[in-house]
């Protein structure tokens, strides 16, 4: 059983970070753009995947088939930094789909984020 690391933020910049143990077995799968139920996350509305990254921190890449690693040949985007224009460069990425050497999973929200308060 795999253990995510759920990165959530709403419209309004909030963000929080929720470690998922239990019920990972219903991101297994999933794609990039795909939409959630936000009850993971004691929520209501929806989560919309937006990428995430492996135990490595290889990032994924939403135009990239598959869930294994694969090197591809890159111009600009998400996982490469400062280039200059023209430049490409082959780096090492991750699929879409959401499997279990995926950590961290990244999310926005459709709502405001409710936290619940500590002080109770």
């Amino acid at each position: 059983m795999s253990n995510f690391k759920l990165n959530v933020s709403d419209k309004i910049g909030k963000s929080i970070s929720v470690d998922l143990k239990n019920n990972t077995n219903n991101l297994l799968g999933l794609k990039i753009g795909a939409k959630i139920n936000a009850s993971v996350i004691d929520q209501n509305g929806d989560l919309k995947i937006t990428g995430g990254s492996d135990r490595s921190g290889v990032p994924m890449r939403g135009d990239v088939d598959g869930t294994a690693k694969k090197y591809v040949l890159l111009s600009d985007g998400i996982g490469l930094r400062n280039v200059k224009k023209g430049q490409r460069i082959r780096k090492l990425i991750r699929g879409n789909i959401i499997s279990e050497e995926i950590y961290q999973i990244n999310c926005k929200f459709d709502g405001k984020l409710e936290t619940p308060n500590k002080n109770q």
